[in-house]
């Protein structure tokens, strides 16, 4: 006897669809990467900069609204130490005023130099050049006698006279100074038992001399040295001139404030 109810069977067909893309993960790690090299290529860039530039950079991102130079302490209330060692306006402008600084001693030195008909000549022989330590002051020799007679320790009477106009700026602002005496090449006649090396040292030794006359403090050198023809100026022709000369370096302390220009006579 069949049952009154019919079981009734429904078969489901679903349909299959095609897998889509898997997201936008790939997107994060690529955004992940773009930015690595973005990093890598800042990095590459800032250890090609100055010192100068490197530490006003850091310090925007130290303190990027500048409040530290306008309260002093830090913005986060309860916090009351110090938000940076140094600004980055006051680190730019030490690095400024230095430079201004250099550019006024330069100056100060050429213009100490006697402007006399027979100081004339000599002036074109005085190079002054900023170097990372300040200044350093070349007294060149040529082919004639400038300020040492050839192959002799003791200046001419008008060479000690520009030694000592020198001097009495150096004195005035009381920076350190090393002396070094070169030569060229050419050696003495032989058989002599003074050489190069105990020329260069004597004529640097002169000019120190010369420049304590002028005013320089004993406490201000802290060197004096003969390198003969080690490091001559003309290095394609060691015989040159040229490489007969003494330089007086100029150290000018690159963390030193920019209020001490007044050290220099400026108001």
């Amino acid at each position: 006897m069949k049952n009154d109810r019919e079981q009734i069977i429904r078969v489901v067909r679903k349909k299959r669809r095609a897998h889509g893309h898997h997201g936008g993960a790939w997107k994060v790690a690529f955004a992940d990467f773009m930015t690595s090299m973005m990093a890598l290529f800042l990095v590459l860039w800032l250890v090609t900069q100055s010192s100068e530039v490197r530490t006003a950079i850091a310090g925007y991102f130290q303190d990027p609204l500048g409040r530290a130079g306008e309260f002093g302490m830090s913005v986060i209330p309860g916090d009351g130490q110090p938000m940076l060692p140094t600004t980055p306006s006051v680190q730019v402008a030490m690095a400024d005023g230095r430079k201004e600084k250099l550019m006024q001693l330069s100056e100060r030195i050429r213009s100490a130099l006697p402007d006399s008909l027979d100081f004339g000549d000599l002036q074109r022989y005085v190079e002054v050049t900023e170097v990372e330590e300040g200044l350093r002051i070349s007294l060149l020799e040529d082919s004639s006698d400038v300020f040492f007679p050839r192959s002799a320790a003791q200046p001419l009477p008008q060479a000690v006279a520009l030694f000592e106009a020198i001097g009495r700026v150096l004195g005035a602002v009381g920076y350190d100074i090393l002396l070094e005496g070169h030569t060229d090449a050419a050696p003495f006649a032989g058989g002599a038992t003074y050489d190069n090396w105990e020329l260069s040292a004597d004529r640097a030794n002169a000019v120190r001399r010369a420049m304590m006359a002028g005013g320089v403090r004993n406490a201000q050198v802290i060197g004096v040295r003969g390198l003969a023809d080690r490091t001559p100026r003309l290095a394609d022709d060691p015989y040159a001139p040229q490489n007969r000369r003494v330089t007086v370096l100029v150290t000018v302390p690159a963390d030193e404030p920019p209020s001490a220009g007044t050290a220099l006579g400026v108001p």
